[in-house]
């Protein structure tokens, strides 16, 4: 808060105070005895983690999501190691709306000649699909989510509101908590140039390749935005919209953007996409041999679930064939695939496939969460490769 105290407010005193009455109301269900309450200061972690992430995502043109970082790293990773490691407590409890289903698995070891019990934690939605944070906990470990009690994982949030009145705790009627935490007041775009700056560069028509206006920096543009472009076009393009950023290339310090977004030339770059940092929450999918993994999936927070085939990398010593009536050849001698890379494939376009945005990876016959993936830049490089060729395409004809 103390860097950014010229710029906004923190409201994290009002959200103590909250926590301080709904301790003390707790009392009647306690014995009589007030729920103790302690701050752990993890302020280091969180700028460390969080801040320094965001910053540098940004700088480097990708879309980040500072809230699946912060679960993985500061709720579930530094808070859970204050808690669970060092003051010895079992559990972390949290009010996500998600679900942990525990299963149980009885292997037999032949030389031991006992049987032993793997107990495994699957992450599932929440039934109500508007609050559903799933999502958010798609980059969690096993061992992390084994130490996770969700307790409003099977309600919906007017369920919720009805159980705090029945108990009148203070919160009842509180207002749901909304955007980045660390932002408080403050617009994202505000936060991004106090740490950043500007660093303007022409903003491109990416059919024409004609300029069209200019940013003020890369980091306040993410693909699929339409709001707000008109501020950085000449007027005379702004007239021909609407525009959607559909692009950014961050070696040339360039934002693209077309006013035929939904035409067919953009169908491929809206549906098709690389992803790297793949982490699954239990174990690793088995894919076909033929084909992909056929998957429900999350591209950001909120009810829709799009459907798409994820095709994993594979080891050198892994064959695996693709459905060549389904998918194109898109560089299977990629230097930058690893084995927790892939393609992914989706059944209908979506709205803005942004590098650095996280994308969870659901089954198609239950509600259970699998894992997730990070956008790669390989999305850029391709789009920026076919524009290039359809410019050069244009020069030769004109010549």
């Amino acid at each position: 808060e103390d860097e950014l105290s010229h710029l906004g407010q923190c409201p994290w005193e009002d959200d103590w105070r909250v926590c301080q009455s709904v301790c003390e109301s707790a009392k009647p269900y306690n014995r009589g005895k007030e729920v103790p309450l302690e701050a752990v200061s993890l302020q280091k972690q969180y700028k460390d983690h969080i801040i320094s992430y965001t910053i540098d995502a940004a700088k480097k043109g990708r879309t980040p999501n500072p809230d699946i970082m912060c679960n993985s790293r500061v709720k579930f990773g530094c808070f859970y190691d204050a808690i669970v490691n060092e003051r010895g407590y079992d559990y972390v409890a949290t009010g996500h709306y998600a679900k942990a289903v525990h299963s149980t698995t009885n292997h037999h070891e032949e030389e031991e000649e006992e049987d032993r019990t793997n107990t495994m934690v699957h992450l599932h939605r929440a039934p109500d699909p508007i609050k559903d944070q799933s999502y958010f906990l798609s980059a969690l470990s096993q061992t992390q989510l084994s130490k996770v009690l969700f307790p409003l994982g099977d309600f919906q949030k007017t369920q919720v509101r009805e159980l705090a009145q029945s108990f009148d705790l203070p919160n009842q009627s509180r207002p749901d908590s909304q955007g980045l935490c660390f932002l408080g007041k403050l617009k994202f775009d505000e936060f991004l140039a106090a740490y950043l700056g500007n660093n303007g560069g022409d903003v491109v028509d990416a059919t024409t390749g004609d300029v069209i206006g200019h940013h003020l920096g890369l980091w306040f543009h993410t693909v699929g935005q339409r709001k707000g472009i008109g501020k950085v076009l000449h007027p005379k393009a702004t007239a021909k919209g609407p525009w959607y950023v559909v692009a950014k290339d961050p070696t040339k310090n360039i934002v693209f953007v077309s006013n035929a977004y939904d035409e067919d030339a953009f169908a491929t770059a809206r549906s098709q996409f690389y992803v790297d940092e793949i982490s699954w929450i239990s174990v690793r999918p088995s894919q076909p041999k033929v084909g992909g993994l056929r998957l429900n999936m999350k591209i950001r927070h909120g009810p829709t679930i799009v459907q798409g085939v994820l095709y994993l990398d594979h080891d050198d010593d892994e064959e695996v064939e693709e459905d060549h009536d389904a998918t194109t050849n898109q560089g299977d001698d990629d230097p930058t695939k690893t084995k927790n890379s892939g393609r992914v494939m989706l059944e209908e376009k979506d709205g803005g496939l942004a590098p650095g945005q996280f994308v969870a990876f659901y089954n198609t016959h239950d509600d259970e969460c699998l894992g997730c993936g990070v956008i790669s830049e390989c999305h850029w490089a391709s789009f920026l490769l076919n524009h290039q060729d359809v410019l050069n395409n244009k020069k030769e004809k004109v010549s």
